[in-house]
């Protein structure tokens, strides 16, 4: 009967352990694929339709306060919020899918390249690789969400939100810093 307890508790202890380390090897998986600008293996690390859907909410959200109410109770400017709101969706859209999100990396590297900012002074040295969760803070916000806070050159926050899917976790939320 003791050996059953024992063997429950261990089983406890290692499933907690691999819930708890479970955002941290979720990042660092993120991590990588960007810094190696490895998009097929981002797919495993976010949930795309989740993370459309919460950027395209921020959006419209910006650009209806951004507005005002002057424009939304105008005919012609509630017309104009529509067809912002659905430029901005399909923008979104676009970008946030593995092959859009290697063609930003693309730029970002060709930005790099164009800067001169490499990793060696040498002319033919690869760019310095993108690394946005460098300096990161964690923190748990509960058993199934997870924050990674980082800070744009500005000094305003852009939060990554993790949420367990079972057993894993996935990237489904960037907060983005709109105001």
């Amino acid at each position: 009967m003791k050996k059953l307890l024992l063997l429950i508790g261990l089983v406890v202890v290692l499933l907690a352990g691999w819930v708890v380390s479970g955002p941290y090897l979720t990042l660092r998986g993120l991590a990588t694929a960007v810094e190696q600008r490895d998009t097929s293996t981002l797919d495993r690390y976010v949930d795309f339709p989740m993370l459309r859907a919460n950027l395209r909410a921020q959006l419209d959200d910006y650009v209806v306060r951004r507005a005002g109410p002057d424009v939304q109770s105008n005919l012609v400017g509630a017309l104009l919020l529509t067809a912002g709101q659905t430029l901005s969706g399909t923008a979104v859209d676009a970008m946030v899918t593995p092959m859009g999100i290697g063609a930003l990396l693309e730029g970002h590297t060709l930005w790099k390249r164009a800067s001169n900012d490499l990793e060696r002074s040498d002319a033919y040295a690869a760019p310095r690789a993108a690394k946005p969760l460098d300096g990161a803070t964690h923190r748990f916000e509960s058993t199934s969400r997870f924050t990674a806070t980082t800070h744009t050159p500005q000094g305003a926050p852009v939060v990554f939100v993790l949420q367990r899917q079972g057993l894993r976790w996935k990237l489904v939320n960037i907060e983005l810093p709109l105001d």
